[in-house]
């Protein structure tokens, strides 16, 4: 059974929502403002965290923002009808699962929450857009949730976040070979860390990573890498 959080100043629309994951077997909070939000995340375990973007008082980028600081591992989505807005970049250095346009279908936002992981956000560091868009769409698919940096300086400001797993490019804008994965080891000294690099003799010589990618590598087993380490790193219940 999954516990959500749905915050959004639309009631009806969280109500129903909410009576649709119930009858799932799921349990289902709805609450309408973000300082609500925040204490319930406070005293209480969720799974996955539903907030519209633009309601009154405190946005939804607020309320990712102040609730992530509670619960690192809360996966969160995100819906709106003002996709444009400046605050939805704030939320996505937060490591959403998704951005949703308004009005979302309800069947499509089930099955995404349904899939949603605890503790499954990864720090995915690629210059490359066409390539980095691919795999948070993938991993997407798997429930995981992604934060994204492009350059070394990107790297270096993922401070607020706590992925599980990182996937690292050998070759990023703003510093020698290998710099963005040693500032993120820097940063995180017990991440598994792993190397997507077309230079694999190259990354051998860098800092303690868990394995290399060469490009173009087989995404199925970059997948089934990651799930084995989700899983290993997720609490046993007796």
């Amino acid at each position: 059974m999954r516990n959500y959080l749905l915050l959004d100043d639309n009631q009806a629309f969280a109500e129903n929502l909410a009576e649709i994951l119930r009858d799932g077997g799921d349990e289902a909070t709805v609450v309408t403002d973000g300082v609500r939000a925040l204490e319930l995340a406070r005293s209480r375990h969720f799974d996955v965290l539903l907030t519209d973007m633009k309601m009154p008082g405190m946005s939804g980028a607020a309320a990712v923002h102040h609730i992530r600081k509670v619960d690192p591992g809360l996966a969160a989505v995100v819906i709106t009808a003002h996709p444009g807005e400046d605050d939805l970049e704030t939320a996505r250095r937060e490591g959403l699962l998704a951005v949703l346009p308004k009005p979302v279908p309800i069947p499509l936002l089930v099955g995404l929450l349904s899939q949603a992981r605890r503790d499954g956000l990864v720090a995915l560091v690629e210059d490359d857009l066409a390539l980095s868009d691919n795999l948070t769409e993938v991993l997407r698919s798997r429930g995981f949730s992604c934060v994204t940096a492009r350059s070394v300086l990107d790297a270096d400001q993922l401070a607020s976040v706590r992925p599980f797993a990182a996937l690292v490019d050998l070759r990023m804008p703003g510093g020698p070979d290998g710099e963005a994965l040693r500032r993120l080891r820097a940063r995180f000294p017990e991440l598994p860390v792993f190397v997507m690099t077309a230079f694999p003799d190259v990354a051998s010589t860098l800092p303690e990573h868990r394995g290399i990618f060469s490009k173009p590598f087989d995404t199925a087993a970059l997948l089934e890498t990651l799930e084995r380490i989700h899983d290993e790193r997720r609490p046993r219940t007796s």
